[in-house]
């Protein structure tokens, strides 16, 4: 008898399938769905598009009271991402008081894929990065592209290719920018409140109002400066 862990990641992997997001690839490498292997592409028109990067996704029995550990395998430079561990900065993942039931593997492989195009800069973990991209926008996206040439790889992690090709979620579905960006304002931001908690893509009125909000906010970015 299967677990119910094991289920609900049966369910998400047939959803994942049916949504066919564009530049998002998901597998199980292992029977019990437990572990993931998975690549999202840039989006267009930003510095990462055409770049891929791989991950890794850990799932516990526990799952989904408590969130997977998810690292890239290959790291990007970029302010949201521990250029050690490959471990992204967002806090559903890093604090499981934070998580909630209605994120799914689809909601965080979305929000990883536009993290990297809308970087938080107030509490960032690669302050390098960060502090290049406050001061010289044009310097950071050359330094992007020139490592996308060498990508970085977490030690003893090469991309496996899984038995079953069938498994591999090739996308297809274009999913417009404003989309994107909005799960990722809702479900990623650095300081999350009941109402992204509660709201998430449910009620357009507020999701609307709160998209402008954070807009507005992050005309203010660059003014950030390191401590």
């Amino acid at each position: 008898m299967h677990s119910s862990a094991y289920l609900l990641l049966e369910r998400e992997y047939r959803q994942l399938r049916r949504n066919n997001y564009t530049g998002i690839s998901a597998f199980p490498v292992n029977e019990d769905l437990m572990e993931w292997e998975a690549q999202i592409e840039g989006l267009q028109d930003t510095a990462w598009q055409g770049l891929f990067f791989q991950l890794k996704i850990n799932f516990t029995l526990k799952y989904n009271l408590v969130p997977p550990v998810v690292k890239f395998k290959t790291i990007p430079f970029h302010p949201n991402v521990d250029q050690h561990t490959g471990q992204p900065c967002i806090d559903f993942l890093d604090n499981p008081s934070k998580w909630n039931t209605r994120y799914t593997l689809s909601s965080i492989l979305l929000s990883l894929q536009v993290m990297l195009s809308n970087p938080m800069l107030e509490n960032p973990v690669n302050l390098e990065a960060a502090k290049i991209l406050t001061t010289d926008e044009s310097k950071y996206r050359l330094i992007v592209q020139r490592l996308s040439q060498q990508p970085l790889l977490l030690k003893d992690d090469r991309p496996e290719i899984p038995k079953n090709p069938d498994k591999i979620i090739k996308s297809t579905k274009t999913i417009s920018f404003y989309d994107y960006y909005k799960s990722w304002c809702e479900i990623a931001t650095s300081k999350a409140t009941e109402y992204h908690r509660a709201a998430l893509l449910e009620d357009s009125n507020f999701t609307g109002e709160y998209f402008k909000l954070k807009k507005n906010e992050q005309k203010h970015a660059k003014e950030w400066n390191l401590k």
